[in-house]
């Protein structure tokens, strides 16, 4: 079990900590020891469950530390999966390290408590119980209606479900019917992972798992060709929350005012302004409205409807 919560991205993480230098590492900062009898009445899936919540977590304040301290630290996260050698290693003190050293040291008694269970490899698949919790099924179309720029034609954008992770889910994104290249893939709070390349405009780092009346939010906004322009800043907060009727299907939905600073082609900024929406128990989106004079962030994307799965 050790090796299989945290292992499936480490190579990966090592590679990008070289190539991108990473920030010295301080031996004063360990492990917060955490009693693995606390989790000895858990059973196996309870125990993952809780693993991937820590690896969120300490993927998420990992994000808070980049922002003062340099771009290290996103590179060293794929989805939840968190390279934890790299990861306590970017500061020596303060309380972020404290936050770190406490969610390393509550890893690590979940791997304990998982040997001590026998607990097999966790699946990759997501369990039947939280499947059947959210608003989606694998296999069902989302369309939406995308406008992109601010004259722009309304296009039908299809999401179909193609599977249903663990700790994310998996779309088959086209326009009209026809397929884009690239999957479409988000976590379960609704952002997108780096293994999404779909040509759409996306967000990472942005959505939280139970977003709160009032929540503040920091996150980067990605272009339809991120390779063509720089990600555009953006913070946010949830101003309204509540179940909502949308396309005959009921959502647990959050509210989310956006604004921030969008990159332009001549090196300078442009404000940028917004809202979305998404349901707080999958991340589905269910609109976003983007205001910006750059068009690569001039976006409106609303759902319409539902199709059944085929077959």
């Amino acid at each position: 079990m050790t090796p299989h919560l945290h292992s499936r991205c480490a190579l990966a993480a090592v590679l990008m900590c070289v190539a991108g230098g990473c920030a010295t590492r301080s031996d004063d900062v360990a492990p917060q020891p955490d009693d693995p009898a606390r989790y000895a009445q858990w059973d196996c899936e309870r125990i993952y469950d809780e693993a991937d919540r820590v690896q969120f977590k300490a993927a998420d304040v990992a994000y808070a530390v980049d922002e003062r301290v340099g771009s290290n630290m996103i590179a060293l996260s794929v989805g939840v999966t968190v390279f934890w050698p790299a990861l306590i290693a970017m500061r020596p003190d303060g309380p972020e390290a404290q936050q770190l050293a406490g969610l390393k040291g509550q890893f690590e008694a979940l791997e304990v408590a998982a040997q001590r269970h026998g607990c097999p490899p966790p699946p990759e698949a997501m369990s039947a119980a939280r499947a059947a919790a959210l608003p989606l099924r694998t296999g069902e179309r989302f369309v939406y209606e995308e406008r992109s720029g601010s004259r722009a034609a309304a296009r039908e954008l299809g999401m179909r479900v193609t599977a249903l992770k663990r700790d994310h889910v998996e779309f088959a994104p086209d326009l009209g019917g026809e397929p884009l290249p690239g999957p479409w893939s988000q976590d379960l709070a609704g952002n997108t992972r780096p293994d999404s390349r779909a040509p759409l405009v996306s967000w990472r780092r942005l959505l939280k798992p139970d977003l709160q009346l009032g929540q503040v939010l920091v996150g980067d906004l990605y272009a339809a060709d991120p390779a063509s322009m720089a990600p555009a800043r953006v913070r946010g907060q949830v101003v309204a929350q509540g179940v909502q009727q949308i396309v005959g299907r009921s959502f647990d939905v959050a509210v989310i005012e956006l604004f921030g600073d969008a990159p332009t082609l001549d090196g300078g900024f442009t404000r940028l302004s917004g809202v979305m929406a998404v349901d707080r128990t999958s991340g589905l989106l269910l609109r976003l409205e983007l205001s910006c004079s750059n068009p690569d962030f001039a976006v409106r994307r609303r759902l319409t409807r539902v199709e059944p799965a085929v077959g």
